[in-house]
This record gives C-alpha cells, structure tokens and sequence, in this order.
C-alpha cells in the first residue's frame, strides 16, 4: 500500500507518500480498498505538529475516506468483500488501503458515487453529533453555524434547514455568503464587517440563538455567551481563534444557557460507532432524497496531498477537498 505521512512538522512540503505493507483486518475490523479521502483542519494540525494521532492510531493522516471492502476480520457481520462503503477514522485515511472497526464504516448513500461519499462521514458525524444528539436543536429554533462555506458549515446549513431550524451562518465574501443561503441559510453575516451578535438578534426580535455550533473557540467566546438565547446551548468544536478566553459566568447564568465543548477523533470506538450508526438511521436518508448532499470543492490525487493542503490552507475553498486514489 501507499500512504501519507508527514515528515517532521511544517508546511505541506513535509508530506511524503510511503509505501508500507497491505494492512491485514483485525478481529472486528474490515480492510478497505480507499477510492478517495476527504480533507480535515484537523489534518493541517497533525501536519504542522500541533494534534498528534491518539495514542494506538496510525501515524498516517487523514480521517475519513470511501472505498470498497477487500478483507473482512473475524467477528463482522453485515458486511462482505466488494461491499462500498465509507468510514470514520482516528487517523490513515490518506492512502491506498486502511483498515477500520466494522462500527465505524457506513454504507454509501443512495445517490452518491463512491468518491463523493468521502466527503461525508466527518462532517455528517461531527454536525448530527454535537448539534442534534448533544444540544438537541429543534425544528423553528434559531441556530448559528460560524464559517458556513467550509465543510463542517456547509453540512450543518443543510442539515438543520431540512429538519425545519432557521439557520444563521457567518462568512467571509459575499460568494460565499450566497452559497451559504443556496444552501438554506436564512442569513447570511459577513463577519469582516458585522457584527453576528446584532445580526442575529435583529432577526430573532432580540432573543438569539438557541444553538451555536463554533469552531473558533476563545475570540468568539463573549460574544457566542451574548448572541445565545435564554436556554441557549453553545457547541465548541475547534480552537481556531485561541485556546483561552473570558467567560463571563453571570451572563450564562441569566441566559439559563450550556456550553459545551467536544472533541470527536479521540472517542473510543464504541461512542463511534454509536454515532456512525444513528448517523445512518437520520441522516443518510436525507442525502438519498436530496435534502442533504456532499459539497465537493474538488479532487486531487494522492501524489498531490501537498497542493491539496496548501488549497485548504488558502481558504478559497467551498465545502470539501478531496483525496483520490
């Protein structure tokens, strides 16, 4: 097999493709055949040294992929060689072959080819996970994703417009602010220029949003806590904008309001699979009737993975960059 590692930390210059021995299943587990690997933030992390694997993962990137099944381990059911499928991964997604617990592999939408539904099982399970399992967003509710032309943000548009919230997002150009709203978003805020905490409050009559999903972290901490709505639940996915900020606890408390904070890759494989199966149950449905379908910004080959990173890095992207094999 031929796989992606990054040698030493630094920019995409570091990353080199190997070859290695073909994996061989584990019980429980099913080799797949990769057709094509979906970009991450996450990855860019990894490479640049900041967001080592979990302990036991491989060191080779990447964590979600498509492909179809060559082995399958012992103690598997449901699932036979030549099956297509895809899967969430803590780590080995960029390369030719990867093996993956059964629980974490999902089958391919209908409607779907194969190389699109790389595009999926992050963002699906990240979205349905922390949006709907965790803060429990219902149908008229007000909900806030920041950077909505991005993968995680272009899937939650979509989601949670087909379960009947109205959606808000932020983004940076008015392109994507456009895109945002051919997605489902009600509104659409240019975060250059407005200020999210008003736009929001202008059109829920002052109340806010009920949920906040944010991968910023620290510099949008105050003003999530202001634009939450009583009873508010604010999401932390990511840490783009730092790790450490003020919380002005009293604001909280008046608001009733929740703050979460969840990480997905380091879980263990049984919350995984959990997710990945209720993920199947409400989701894919929606992918198969339309309502919810992959955004594809383009496909690379591995060979390139270093462009890929650097068109990522650029954030001129919509939705999510692929990975061909």
């Amino acid at each position: 097999m031929r796989a992606v590692f990054a040698d030493g930390a630094g920019g995409p210059e570091v990353l080199v493709v190997r070859e290695l021995p073909d994996p061989e299943p584990a019980p429980g587990e099913v080799v797949l055949e990769v057709a094509a690997a979906g970009l991450n933030r996450a990855d860019l992390l990894q490479r640049q040294g900041f967001y080592p694997p979990p302990p036991g993962a491989s060191d080779v990137l990447g964590m979600e992929c498509s492909g179809t099944v060559a082995a399958v381990g012992s103690d598997v059911d449901g699932w036979s060689v030549g099956d297509q499928a895809c899967a969430l991964l803590s780590a080995g997604a960029y390369a030719t072959h990867v093996a993956v617990p059964a629980g974490q592999l999902m089958p391919v939408p209908e409607g779907v080819d194969l190389v699109e539904a790389a595009a999926l099982p992050e963002v699906a399970c990240t979205v349905w996970s922390n949006v709907f399992m965790v803060a429990h967003l219902r149908p008229e509710e007000a909900f806030l994703v920041h950077g909505g032309a991005g993968g995680i943000g272009s899937f939650a548009i979509q989601l949670a417009a087909a379960l009947g919230a109205r959606v808000f997002t932020t983004a940076g150009s008015e392109d994507k602010r456009e895109f945002c709203r051919s997605l489902g978003a009600e509104v659409a805020i240019d975060y250059h220029d407005e200020d999210f905490v008003e736009v929001v409050k202008e059109h829920t009559d002052g109340a806010g949003a009920d949920v906040i999903l944010d991968n910023m972290g620290a510099s949008y901490l105050g003003r999530n806590v202001t634009a939450l709505a009583t009873e508010g639940r604010l999401v932390v996915i990511g840490m783009q904008g730092g790790t450490k900020g003020e919380l002005d606890l009293n604001a909280l408390l008046r608001k009733r309001g929740a703050i979460i904070a969840t990480t997905l890759r380091a879980r263990p494989s049984e919350e995984k699979a959990a997710i990945c199966s209720a993920v199947v149950e409400h989701v894919w449905p929606l992918v198969a009737d339309g309502q919810v379908r992959p955004i594809v910004h383009g496909t690379l080959p591995l060979d390139d993975v270093g462009r890929a990173h650097e068109l990522m890095e650029s954030g001129a992207h919509t939705g999510k960059i692929l990975l061909t094999v």
